[in-house]
């Protein structure tokens, strides 16, 4: 039995990250302006660098460059971003755990999963953990020009999860249910295939 209860305790500690600290009232900001990410980050295998004062990834196949910092309950997350790649697929995950990654081609984030210029930069998406599901809603139609830089906004408050590029707002989820608290608190950078750029990542409390 207690085997038992230490194996349970294990693998709840490696899904949630244990003494991250929160975004204080005045919140958080990261411009890459140095040589290497360090320890606010953690890299989950995705080959994450900063690049000329840009965070660079292409091909991390979901796996997501989480931020050590626990998110407010409402918060505003916002960042610049450009695709060089024609399928766009600009890709964060907001309120997940702050460890999770693919393991396997299938992937369910534990997050809300906001995708601009997904499916081949056909779709602008916002995903309650699985992208693909039923439950996820499809935007306004916008799609990513290869090389020119936006200006991402995501915001919750309540239930109610939106996001906007350059200040358009493309979707908006109502959740009655929303993901909160232990295991729902980190945000991350993700991608699939393409090759993105993030800067001047700002996070607002609400």
């Amino acid at each position: 039995m207690r085997s038992l209860i230490l194996v349970a305790t294990l693998l709840l500690a490696s899904c949630t990250p244990q003494g991250d600290p929160a975004v204080g009232a005045s919140g958080f900001s990261d411009d890459f302006g140095r040589d290497r990410l360090g320890d606010l980050w953690t890299d989950t295998g995705g080959h994450w660098e900063i690049r000329d004062g840009w965070l660079h990834v292409q091909g991390a196949r979901n796996k997501p460059l989480w931020l050590r910092r626990a998110l407010p309950r409402d918060a505003r997350i916002e960042m610049d971003v450009r695709s060089m790649s024609p399928d766009g697929d600009i890709k964060v995950e907001c309120w997940g755990d702050g460890v999770s990654k693919a393991e396997t081609v299938s992937y369910t984030a534990t997050s809300y999963v906001v995708i601009f210029g997904g499916w081949h930069n056909t779709l602008n998406v916002i995903a309650r953990m699985n992208e693909h599901g039923d439950d996820r809603v499809v935007g306004t139609a916008k799609r990513v020009v290869p090389g020119q830089t936006y200006h991402l906004k995501i915001e919750r408050r309540g239930g109610t999860i939106s996001y906007w590029v350059d200040d358009e707002k493309l979707a908006e989820m109502q959740d009655d249910s929303p993901l909160e608290g232990r295991g729902h608190d980190h945000f991350a950078f993700n991608d699939w295939d393409a090759e993105l750029y993030f800067d001047n990542l700002r996070i607002t409390p609400l």
